[in-house]
């Protein structure tokens, strides 16, 4: 049987590291990208975005990872006789600070991937 061919049954084998040794290069690239996505994932716990809406009346905080870390509300805000307009600038508040929290996240993982759309990274 001649270099290179198969026989029945059987496949050719490639080596892990690729043509020339030069896939270990790319794995080791890899795992250190791995490595700063993961620093870079836990300091989004330590940034945080602050959202402020109806003119001032409701303040929300959260951190990079979509955690609510504070909300304030203003006395003004408080109407007994208008509890669904506090209710809608809570929601509001919440899902804007959400919105730049993620938008946040995307940022730093993209200063990382250089802008790859990498499926299931975020």
């Amino acid at each position: 049987m001649s270099k290179g061919k198969a026989r029945p049954g059987q496949g050719y084998r490639v080596a892990a590291s690729g043509a020339g040794g030069q896939g270990g290069g790319v794995m080791s690239q890899l795992q250190k990208l791995q490595e700063e996505m993961a620093k870079t994932q836990e300091k989004l716990g330590d940034e945080t975005v602050e959202v402020t809406v109806g003119g001032g009346m409701i303040t929300a905080t959260m951190n990079g990872h979509q955690k609510l870390m504070s909300i304030k509300i203003a006395k003004e805000a408080v109407d007994p006789e208008d509890v669904d307009m506090l209710q809608d600038l809570i929601v509001a508040a919440i899902n804007e600070a959400i919105e730049r929290s993620q938008g946040l996240a995307a940022d730093r993982m993209s200063a990382l991937t250089g802008g790859l759309n990498i499926p299931g990274l975020m």
